[in-house]
């Protein structure tokens, strides 16, 4: 039963907000009491808790698999955004800014997290691309890395990016192509092209 609350409350979080969703809306949509959510979780700030970090997991797994592949670096980068997108319903409620707004001792836990599974993530792919000569040898593998975390971040602000004006997937993209033209070699350039005009197909 437990599994079933993370999984239904975590999609319905994402979908709707972490402030708007209540037990009773959970308890609802489960054909549950509220007690037999409360038998699992103390409060709806211990639930909150627990999704995210259900979450977490889940999503630092399925990067660690696409970068396991060692695919193309540029290429790993938009694999690794659409999974995400994929994943976390962004676009409907800004579930960071509202995890932020209202839950910011989660928020801090979860971002510490996120730097450590990420940085990793992304120093690698820098070195890769590096050696393949897609990336500039010039580059500092540390400031951009955690640039790139900063960015990944800002652009989930949506008092900076509304998203009225913004979807996250055009945010996303933008972004992505952002960074990687501020890195790329020539050859990588042209390899960036390419997965842009393949995406636009």
């Amino acid at each position: 039963m437990k599994e079933k609350i993370l999984h239904k409350s975590a999609e319905l979080f994402l979908t709707l907000g972490f402030k708007s969703v209540t037990m009773d809306d959970i308890a609802n949509e489960l054909g549950v009491s509220k007690k037999t959510i409360y038998n699992h979780f103390s409060n709806k700030t211990d639930l909150v808790s627990s999704v995210t970090a259900s979450l977490f997991e889940m999503i630092s797994s399925g990067i660690n698999m696409i970068c396991a592949l060692e695919n193309n670096p540029i290429q790993e980068l938009y694999d690794i955004k659409k999974f995400v997108m994929t994943n976390l319903k962004d676009e409907k409620s800004s579930p960071q800014y509202q995890l932020q707004k209202y839950y910011p001792k989660i928020y801090a836990s979860l971002k510490k997290k996120q730097f450590e599974v990420m940085n990793e993530c992304v120093e690698e792919n820098l070195t890769r691309g590096m050696n393949l000569g897609l990336y500039r040898k010039t580059i500092d593998v540390g400031f951009v890395s955690r640039i790139y975390f900063h960015g990944m971040l800002g652009i989930k602000d949506i008092e900076l990016f509304p998203l009225q004006n913004f979807s996250m997937n055009t945010l996303m993209n933008f972004y992505l192509e952002y960074h990687l033209r501020g890195i790329c070699t020539e050859e990588g350039i042209n390899k960036l092209n390419e997965i842009i005009t393949n995406n636009q197909s």
